[in-house]
């Protein structure tokens, strides 16, 4: 299997540059793979495509101010990215030019006490720690940092970013990407989907800047994932399984989602794996879902078999990107690519602010 396997050509005028002029408004297509029918839908219309019995499960991660812009003792412009906090005010982080800047070198910020100090310089990882005379470094950083919108968004942050780049549920703070998926929902489906019946569960998995690293090696086999933090709660599992259990569906909101879910499958005792389609993506009481939390590099392409999702809903992807080898995994090359063409040619946007697509 070869990178070029997962490249398509997109007219760069389709690449959401804003998001819809509301969350609910984006348009929605939907993929059945047992039929291979695509329809096209607006996804106010979620709810219709999700029965009683079935299970919303949707990644309350939430984005930070991850971009900074700082000043070295020369006066030159540096921008760091936060990628992950380690402890004691030290972060992984990506700075911009790196070229010239020296370990232990430090940065300050206009108008503010915050001091970054660059401890670990590496070609793939830096590692500075903050320091302020205020004592209030988490505030300081809210306060200077700006939402990390993703590279092919060509524009400056803007005041609605602040919103729109979060999901309407986002919780847990720690993710430098949004789990764009989530973006199209208001509080008002989420309400009428659970007003109808249909049960809700949160799992967090923060997004870093990985999902946007491109995949480098033209074996798709070689790629190695950046790992990122999870958890499922004994909650959400709980309601997971017993959706599970009684025959209805798993609806991961987000490639996020799905991955923890995968990550987090076991097999439950004494049971047998009956996958109803070739793809693995059956409607199996096999496995069950284990609370826990911590870290997952979880790499899906085509070949991987799912075990607990059933329905997937996701944006559409970059080519050649890990993320659309995952719908791939899930729906079938063939058929993915074949609803992309598609999407093309019904002018739908695309990426983290673009439209979106149900897969069952």
């Amino acid at each position: 299997m070869k990178l070029s396997d997962f490249d398509y050509k997109l007219p760069q005028e389709l690449i959401a540059q804003y998001p819809a002029p509301s969350r609910e408004s984006s348009r929605m297509l939907v993929l059945e793979r047992n039929t291979r029918k695509i329809t096209h839908a607006d996804f106010k219309d979620f709810s219709a495509y999700v029965k009683r019995n079935d299970i919303v499960v949707l990644n309350d991660t939430k984005v930070i101010n991850a971009r900074l812009i700082g000043r070295r003792a020369t006066g030159g412009r540096v921008e760091i990215f936060l990628l992950e906090a380690i402890g004691d005010n030290r972060f992984k982080v990506l700075i911009r030019p790196s070229g010239r800047i020296k370990e232990s070198e430090e940065i300050t910020f206009d108008n503010s006490r915050l001091k970054a100090r660059l401890l670990t310089k590496r070609s793939t990882e830096n590692v500075v720690e903050f320091s302020s005379t205020s004592n209030d470094i988490d505030r300081e950083l809210k306060e200077l940092g700006n939402i990390p919108l993703p590279p092919y968004i060509r524009r400056k942050t803007e005041p609605l970013d602040s919103e729109r780049y979060q999901t309407v549920y986002a919780k847990k703070e720690g993710a430098t990407a949004a789990p764009t998926a989530g973006l199209h929902f208001t509080e008002e489906i989420l309400e009428d989907m659970a007003s109808r019946g249909t049960r809700l569960s949160y799992v967090t998995l923060h997004v870093n800047y990985g999902t946007f690293a491109p995949v480098k090696t033209e074996k798709v086999v070689d790629h190695k994932m950046y790992s990122e933090s999870f958890e499922v709660s004994m909650e959400a599992a709980s309601k997971i399984n017993d959706v599970k259990a009684e025959g209805g569906r798993v609806f991961a909101v987000g490639t996020t989602s799905c991955r923890v879910l995968e990550t987090c499958a076991v097999k439950s005792a004494g049971a047998q794996e009956h996958p109803s389609t070739s793809l693995g993506a059956g409607r199996s009481t096999s496995y069950k879902v284990e609370a826990r939390k911590g870290k997952t590099d979880l790499f899906i392409y085509p070949g991987y078999r799912f075990k607990m999702v059933d329905a997937l809903l996701t944006n559409f992807h970059f080519p050649k990107s890990t993320l659309l080898m995952l719908v791939c995994a899930f729906a079938g090359k063939e058929l993915v690519f074949k609803a992309y063409e598609e999407a093309i040619e019904r002018r739908y946007r695309f990426f983290s602010y673009g439209d979106c697509m149900l897969i069952l």
